[in-house]
């Protein structure tokens, strides 16, 4: 085996286990923080749920300041206006509790209150120049893998494109994951962050930029959600799959931190810009098809998957094992009630040639992927997802 090179940053310690949310208030002090603006996903506190975090705090006698005006394809403008509320109340440090729109305003603004500015100016890679205050991630779904990510994404209200922070400072200091916090998420949502985190450990295993390590993550992270995910979705008391899908989606980002993301999330990234498809979703339904058009870029890649997904691939010529992945990966959707076209979630078809426009600017993603695709490949695979493979 030929031994790669590379270089990885990975800053971010880590608290894993049922209740482990208790420590949070030590997990702050230890940080050197004493009062943090919380960002929460809005929906967590409409459910009343907010009180599995903030009762640990408020029990150890933390203050701290609730900022829960955020959406599930988060706008610039909320990273900046959270930025000016921790700075009126002197929050030292930021917690990012719920999925990757929360954690993901939360890095943001710990970025703007030692850098000043606004968030647009650090749109790109490299622009972020000093640390953040220090930032916890408590993710509440088991999907995006930010809580481990060097990025942050956002809509930018002016343009309507969807692009992200990058940058070794936007590396949370601690992440704590309390599979009972996911224990509440319904079926619909169990299913989108999961096939989400599923994309990010598939693509970065296929990823031009893969090595041993960040494989190493990808087919463990793979291995977990194959086998818990449907446990995960039709019974979401079953704590076992909970924290074996907790963990992958933790697996899942360092992966993608390592090796990046490819065609799929660059596709996906018009469908949240455009018509605020959330992110989960859109890698979900794009998945199959996009998975079906790069199996040639890495055919021994894709026949080992089939393998994971447990599929007998001993006999098969090493095109039809490959191509056996396709098969479960629309099988899967289809048990988690993923909509199985673009079409059943009202993308309009006369978009696509902007949409493969929009797409082919999300460069890293792209030149990651295993198979380069031009705009005519672009729009003929998001014409075949529209479709879906019976009309095609």
């Amino acid at each position: 085996m030929t031994v790669s090179t590379f270089t990885i940053t990975q800053p971010t310690q880590i608290h894993f286990g049922r209740g482990i949310i208790q420590s949070l208030s030590t997990v702050i002090s230890d940080l050197g923080g004493t009062k943090p603006l919380v960002v929460m996903d809005p929906g967590l506190v409409k459910a009343g749920q907010d009180g599995s975090v903030t009762g640990p705090l408020t029990e150890a006698g933390v203050k701290f300041v609730l900022y829960d005006k955020v959406d599930p394809e988060p706008g610039l403008k909320l990273a900046d206006q959270g930025a000016e509320i921790a700075q009126q109340n002197n929050c030292d440090c930021v917690i990012g509790v719920g999925g990757g729109s929360a954690m993901d305003v939360a890095k943001a603004i710990s970025i703007l209150l030692t850098n000043g500015g606004k968030a647009v100016d650090y749109i790109g890679l490299g622009k972020i120049t000093k640390p953040g205050v220090p930032k916890i991630m408590v993710p509440t779904s088991a999907g995006t893998g930010a809580e481990v990510t060097f990025t942050a994404v956002f809509i930018n209200e002016e343009t309507g494109s969807k692009a992200g922070m990058n940058g070794d400072p936007l590396y949370p200091e601690a992440a704590v994951l309390d599979p009972a916090l996911t224990m509440s998420l319904p079926p619909h949502v169990t299913a989108a962050t999961g096939i989400d985190a599923l994309t990010h450990a598939l693509e970065a295993y296929t990823s031009v930029q893969a090595h041993q390590l960040s494989e190493m993550y990808s087919l463990e992270a793979i291995d977990l959600i194959v086998n818990n995910i449907r446990s995960a979705y039709a019974d979401g008391r079953n704590m076992e799959a909970r924290s074996n899908m907790l963990l992958a989606s933790l697996l899942g980002g360092k992966a993608l931190a390592i090796a990046g993301v490819g065609l799929v999330h660059a596709m996906a990234y018009p469908l949240g810009g455009m018509f605020g498809i959330s992110h989960g979703l859109a890698n979900a339904v794009l998945l199959p098809y996009v998975t079906e058009y790069n199996l040639i870029g890495n055919l021994k890649k894709h026949a080992q998957l089939a393998e994971l997904f447990g599929v007998d691939t001993g006999k098969l010529p090493l095109r039809d094992a490959a191509a056996e992945l396709v098969e479960e990966l629309h099988l899967l959707n289809s048990d988690l009630n993923i909509p199985a076209t673009l079409n059943d979630i009202d993308i309009p078809a006369d978009k696509i040639p902007e949409m493969a426009e929009i797409a082919l600017t999300v460069a890293r993603p792209v030149e990651n992927n295993p198979r380069q695709p031009n705009k005519e490949e672009v729009m003929a695979l998001y014409e075949y997802a529209m479709l879906g493979r019976g009309e095609y």
